[in-house]
């Protein structure tokens, strides 16, 4: 089953210059697939476009089924940011339990305190979260996600900046989301991760999907996803 289905995705920021270019993807129940891509390759507006954070100007794109603007969309999709802007004036406990209450999720704090044991915030469920550290905040996330559980978690590079034991801990619970038949998109410079975790890689370049397939086969084929990209970067079809 097809989770997140993105077809012929064009945007542009002044309406002349493309950021998105004719993209393309899909991403099934019980995959995880990496997004990945230089900076400024169109990455995160791709992802604002998917979640309606930005208003798509041709294309179309569904999540579950359902289009994307809908409301039955929306509730399918779990978001991680790149960044770590967290309301500081809530604890973790009621971060997490505002979240599941748009989605509809009961908490089991119990389960939600042991989860922030296991990332090592013992202790933090009741803190506020102007307190934590950078880590800790996106650990949060990685957190609430783990909590609502939705059919696509979306990750925009949220896993830089945790420890490796968090790190490590993250895999599992991923993995663990795959198993269960959700879908993860996982945005990230870590090509390594990538290797062991993605099933199918999308090589995002200058707005345009320039590569796509199993992650193994495109390792088999250029001996690592970091010499695909950066082949990509040295290849004189980039500047042009």
């Amino acid at each position: 089953m097809t989770i997140l289905d993105v077809a012929g995705l064009s945007y542009s920021y002044d309406g002349v210059t493309p950021v998105l270019d004719d993209v393309s993807l899909q991403v099934e129940a019980g995959t995880i697939v990496g997004l990945i891509g230089p900076n400024g390759s169109g990455k995160s507006t791709l992802i604002k476009n998917v979640l309606d954070l930005l208003r798509s100007q041709s294309g179309t794109v569904t999540l579950g089924g359902h289009p994307h603007t809908s409301t039955a969309a929306r509730a399918e999709a779990a978001y991680l940011a790149s960044n770590d802007y967290l309301p500081q004036f809530l604890t973790g406990r009621e971060y997490v339990q505002t979240l599941a209450k748009l989605y509809g999720v009961r908490v089991d704090d119990d389960a939600a305190r042991a989860l922030f044991a296991r990332f090592s915030m013992e202790g933090r469920y009741d803190d506020l979260i102007e307190d934590y550290s950078h880590g800790m905040r996106k650990k949060t996330q990685l957190v609430s996600a783990l909590v609502l559980r939705r059919s696509l978690t979306v990750i925009d590079e949220t896993l830089n900046g945790i420890d490796v034991e968090a790190l490590h801990l993250a895999e599992r619970e991923l993995r663990a989301l795959r198993a269960e038949g959700r879908a993860i998109l996982l945005c990230t410079h870590d090509f390594t991760l990538l290797e062991r975790l993605a099933d199918r890689i999308v090589f995002l370049d200058l707005g345009e999907v320039v590569a796509a397939g199993p992650t193994a086969d495109l390792v088999a084929e250029h001996g690592s996803l970091a010499d695909l990209v950066f082949d990509r970067l040295d290849s004189d079809s980039r500047a042009s």
